[in-house]
């Protein structure tokens, strides 16, 4: 088992918003899927023209045609848009430049990883520095004189600040080489001013600064050392995350209280981010996710109802197909990039909505996520191992407070209480589908950014069940455990939610897949938790070993392997009519095991299937022990030992994990040797 942890060796990005990866590769495929094709070689010859409106004209049309349009999108890649709005960002004319970054920024959001990859190594950082002092010495005039400021100047503030600062997060995360990059620049200083002058400017771009310093501060050392080094900093989150205010009655203000919301929500991120706060500071004192975290983000995820929400968005896509459309690329006029009809803006706020819980949650998965990360001690060093053993034992103690700290609901009257964390009604609320939630099969969303966000948030809340079960099963809580009852509700929402999701891993399905990936991760720790009292159905056991031998992780087949291990375990198997099922699962268990020459699965799985088997049969009193007998299991375990010590001994202890999975295949292959002595003593 292991928690929901972010990978070091590449930034994380999220998912694109407007995804193409159900489209073929290749221009062809886009090409025919597109019908602005002829749209594209006048916007790429306008972007050069000497006539200043005509470059206008084309950074506007870009953003105009690339909307939910992946394929256009595309094609306009294959044209190097990318480098001639680059190009555009020192245009001499100021207006030019303004449309060419709204449109940059508008293509890091909707194409996410491959898009901004593209930027920086076409040198977008290069005008971006260059906008930093430009940008600060305009806040600076106008915070102090807002009257005298130029008239262009909140323009300048509050679309170009938002737009060059977004660009700035999504490269942020394209790569360890862009982080380090941005980290040269030095932009906490630039970003926080937005933060701290937040009274004073629009919403907009002290979000964006926000949502940017939660990014960059986000396992970074550079970032955090940065804010934590200014106790005003830290006194401005603070003030931020703990600030309340009254919801405007005012329903042009509507898109402001949710962005107060989603600043509220950045600025604990941040502060967790940065944690442990400096002992100097008077912050130290606050227990971030009891004081904080938890009393501002539980709210926000039992906020919103996705199947409301994906009702709502679905009857306004309706709407905008059946409207006459304006024509907004016109040859003859130049476009309004700000021209958005009605139901465009409740999407958008729809959407907007959806990422603050996304955000949420997010955070919530790294408050939830309580056990310490595998330890990197030198072997042979005793000393160092039994420091791990002092500090596995503190991290026990730890991980029960954390869980007290998420909170949980008493039954009044009850002589045992449900102690299951309170988040968990909300999560097992938002792991659920809905018609919008994953794109359809071989084709593309009605509305991808309501798509995009959605699976986000079914995917983040999926993490932070993973989180909060593996504490639970890593250190076993008697009350939870015998809460029989929440397990079962758990255990079939869980199910419910996958089988909404469905299999079908084809082109632009890959969020079903990572879906799957986590939500089998939580199957396996609710079943540990509740080992002996959940029963599953065939039709569950069958789909395990499917997804088991289908998948080419590793990770996700020890998962299948270590769920299907727990509910072999069921004391009334034998006596429920489920023994053929659950001989179905030995003989499962022992297809994987190795032979002398040749393994049938990576050696994570085999081991994990080795363990399994002897945990399953270590007790010969069990109902269910005659399977072993039955099915002539020890002469099977017999001959698979030397594929195990072979496995074992092609371990490599350089590779990340490698020393934990030499220690684990060790401890394994000398307990498999010991059970087959003991079966063998039993006669």
């Amino acid at each position: 088992m292991g928690k929901s942890q972010k990978k070091k060796s590449m930034r994380r990005h999220n998912p694109m918003r407007v995804p193409d990866s159900h489209l073929p590769k290749g221009l062809a495929s886009a090409s025919s899927a597109s019908t602005k094709t002829e749209a594209i070689l006048p916007i790429i010859q306008k972007m050069e023209s000497p006539d200043a409106s005509d470059r206008k004209w084309a950074c506007v049309a870009v953003s105009n045609l690339i909307q939910n349009d992946p394929s256009t999108r595309r094609l306009l890649q294959g044209k190097n848009v990318v480098g001639a709005l680059i190009t555009r960002l020192t245009d001499s004319e100021e207006e030019v430049m303004i449309e060419a970054m709204g449109a940059l920024r508008n293509l890091c959001i909707d194409g996410g990883y491959d898009i901004c990859a593209e930027m920086y190594n076409k040198n977008i950082l290069t005008p971006l520095k260059t906008f930093i002092p430009k940008i600060s010495s305009v806040l600076s005039q106008y915070l102090e004189a807002p009257n005298t400021a130029p008239k262009n100047t909140q323009r300048l503030m509050y679309d170009f600040a938002d737009n060059a600062i977004t660009t700035l997060w999504c490269l942020s995360e394209t790569s360890n080489k862009a982080l380090d990059a941005i980290n040269s620049i030095n932009l906490i200083p630039f970003l926080m001013s937005f933060l701290v002058s937040r009274d004073k400017l629009s919403i907009a771009p002290v979000v964006a600064a926000a949502q940017c310093l939660y990014v960059l501060t986000d396992d970074n050392d550079v970032a955090s050392d940065s804010v934590k080094s200014d106790a005003g900093y830290i006194s401005c989150l603070l003030s931020i995350a703990q600030s309340s205010f009254q919801p405007s009655n005012d329903r042009g203000k509507d898109s402001d209280d949710r962005r107060q919301v989603t600043l509220r929500v950045l600025s604990s991120g941040i502060l967790r981010n940065i944690s442990p706060l400096p002992q100097h500071s008077a912050a130290s004192v606050i227990d971030l996710d009891k004081d904080i975290m938890l009393p501002l983000l539980q709210p926000v995820i039992a906020s919103v109802s996705l199947p409301e929400t994906a009702s709502r968005a679905q009857q306004l896509v309706d709407d905008l197909a059946s409207e006459p459309q304006l024509e907004r690329l016109s040859l003859q006029n130049t476009p309004k990039s700000d021209h958005k009809l009605t139901a465009e803006i409740e999407l958008e706020q729809l959407e907007a909505t959806l990422r603050t819980v996304q955000l949420a949650l997010e955070i919530l998965t790294g408050v939830c996520a309580t056990l310490p990360e595998p330890s990197a001690g030198v072997e042979g060093d005793t000393e160092a191992e039994n420091e791990d053993e002092d500090e596995d034992m503190a991290n026990d103690d730890e991980v029960m407070d954390k869980i007290n700290v998420l909170g949980s609901e008493t039954n009044d009257g009850s002589a045992n209480p449900t102690v299951l964390p309170s988040l968990v009604p909300s999560l097992l609320s938002l792991i659920q589908p809905n018609s919008l939630s994953f794109h359809p099969l071989a084709a593309s969303s009605p509305h991808p950014p309501t798509t995009s966000a959605l699976s986000a948030i079914h995917i983040s809340a999926m993490e932070c069940l993973n989180n909060i079960f593996l504490s639970l099963a890593t250190s076993p809580n008697t009350s939870v455990s015998a809460d029989a009852e929440g397990g079962r509700k758990v255990w079939n929402e869980v199910w419910a939610s996958l089988g909404t999701v469905g299999t079908e891993f084809g082109l632009g399905q890959e969020r079903r897949k990572e879906m799957w990936e986590i939500g089998v991760g939580v199957l396996w720790e609710v079943a540990v938790v509740w080992k002996g009292t959940l029963s599953a159905t065939d039709e569950q056991i069958e789909v395990l070993i499917r997804l088991c031998e289908g998948s080419s992780d590793d990770r996700t087949r020890v998962k299948c392997i270590g769920a299907l291990e727990c509910l072999a375990q069921y004391p009334q198997s034998v006596t429920s009519n489920q023994a053929s099922t659950f001989s179905v699962i030995a003989n499962f268990l022992l297809k994987l095991l190795p032979t002398a020459s040749s393994s049938p699965v990576g050696t994570e799985s085999l081991l994990q299937a080795a363990s399994a088997l002897i945990d399953i049969y270590s007790d010969e009193t069990l109902p269910y022990d005659i399977n072993f007998r039955q099915n002539g299991m020890l002469p099977i375990l017999v001959a698979s030992v030397e594929g195990v010590r072979k496995a074992v001994r092609g371990i490599d202890r350089k590779k990340p994990g490698g020393k934990d999975l030499r220690r684990r295949g060790e401890e394994v292959r000398d307990n498999l040797i010991a059970f087959i002595q003991y079966r063998r003593n039993l006669g």
